[in-house]
């Protein structure tokens, strides 16, 4: 009998060489950047909203959750780390990795040689599903639900794959030498910047700087938090790529960050506010995770802990005082959090990474770090701009007012939490 011929290798395979402890750390990473989105991000934000909008946000987080996964099997894991040819394309990758055509138990991405290219593909695709869940909290409480679906489609496939591309698939900002060690950029500052976008585009909810729009349930917003704090060591640490000493400090300088920012956010709320909220709390404690992101694994404790110190005042500029002076209505903070948090933390990256702990940190560079938020911005930006339009002339974007003010539980998904 004629012996099996294997098929050729695509051009961003390597065979894989299995290390096994370092497989098992990125399977238990996967499972908690999932757990960040569902049930994490659903419940953080489901408590930050009015009681008559709780399913509607919720809903939010689990269609980004099952459109991006069918999506990444479809195109997105090819369009974010296949390449288009010989050399691998500055700007998005091809389709030879399509419907994960080419992918077997035995290939690696040249990236993680160490790990199954199945599992590589799992983990990757669970920052896929946060980042356009993220923006959904910047149009809360009045965007239609068809208008969503039809934006989350869309926005992963011009705005996030060609974004991942570009900073962690081989496009041109990594080869300039941007500096994102697990998704300030590609995650946060994109759909923070998305969410801006999108929050000044449908304009305020009805009400907005009238009406009462505290959260409905904070206990609901602390468990979504304490499972992203839990979840984002995987989000962290495991974007090591493996069980390792990087792995280990990327997990510390994680909970430092968060620790610092929880308390720096609290200090500069109780001046401003006159009284230390739990929402305050919680929200510092986003900000550091948000802003430690892009240099977990490449900076010292000492680093991770003034990016905390900075990036907890920095996000409650954004997130109250900028909302306040330009009054535009980001409903739960996207931009304040996320766009500001990871802009914080990517260039203090520059500035803070260390070749003590990675060598990688050899090329930070302020100036490219810029370089590298200005195009993500842009990208994100004009891409979310154009997605919207589309939306608004298909689908349409806003429910109606007399919608609105019921709730889009009843008007959208004809359910409510308390019947």
């Amino acid at each position: 009998m004629t012996p099996a011929v294997a098929a050729p290798l695509l051009a961003h395979q390597v065979p894989l060489e299995l290390n096994e402890a370092s497989a098992a750390w990125i399977l238990t990473s996967t499972a908690l950047v999932l757990l960040m989105t569902l049930p994490g991000l659903a419940l953080f934000y489901g408590g930050m909203v009015r009681r008559k909008n709780v399913i509607a946000t919720i809903a939010h987080s689990t269609a980004a959750m099952a459109i991006v996964t069918v999506l990444w099997f479809i195109a997105g894991y090819s369009l974010s780390f296949g390449s288009s040819g010989p050399a691998t394309n500055d700007f998005v990758g091809g389709l030879q990795a399509a419907f994960l055509n080419g992918v077997t138990p035995s290939t690696a991405h040249s990236l993680a040689p160490g790990l199954p290219e199945f599992l590589w593909i799992a983990y990757q695709l669970t920052f896929a599903i946060i980042t356009p869940a993220l923006i959904a909290g910047a149009f809360a409480e009045r965007i239609k639900f068809s208008a969503s679906i039809l934006f989350f489609f869309l926005w992963h496939l011009i705005v996030y794959a060609p974004i991942c591309h570009q900073v962690w698939g081989g496009g041109w900002m990594g080869g300039l030498g941007v500096l994102d060690f697990a998704g300030g950029a590609v995650v946060h500052v994109n759909a923070g910047v998305a969410g801006l976008v999108a929050a000044l585009v449908l304009g305020p909810r009805y009400g907005h700087g009238r009406d009462n729009m505290a959260p409905h349930n904070l206990t609901l917003t602390a468990i979504g938090a304490g499972l992203l704090l839990v979840g984002w060591l995987g989000f962290n640490a495991g974007s090591a790529w493996a069980a390792d000493g990087i792995a280990a400090v990327a997990a510390f300088n994680t909970l430092l960050a968060a620790a610092a920012a929880a308390l720096a956010w609290t200090a500069v709320e109780w001046i401003d506010h006159k009284k230390p909220t739990l929402l305050g709390l919680l929200s510092g404690l986003v900000a550091g995770l948000v802003g430690v992101t892009p240099a977990a694994g490449l900076v010292d404790p000492k680093g991770a802990f003034i990016i905390g110190l900075v990036a907890g005042p920095a996000c409650y500029a954004g997130a109250v005082w900028l909302k306040r002076t330009f009054k535009y209505d980001d409903s739960l903070d996207a931009f304040g959090v996320h766009g500001v948090g990871g802009i914080v933390g990517a260039l203090l990256t520059g500035l803070l990474a260390t070749v003590a702990i990675n060598p990688a940190a050899a090329s930070a560079n302020l100036l490219n770090q810029a370089i590298g938020l200005v195009a993500v911005i842009a990208w994100s930006a004009v891409g979310t701009f154009l997605i919207l339009m589309i939306c608004k002339y298909t689908t349409g974007l806003r429910v109606p007012k007399e919608e609105e003010i019921e709730g889009l539980d009843y008007t959208q998904h004809g359910e409510t939490i308390h019947p």
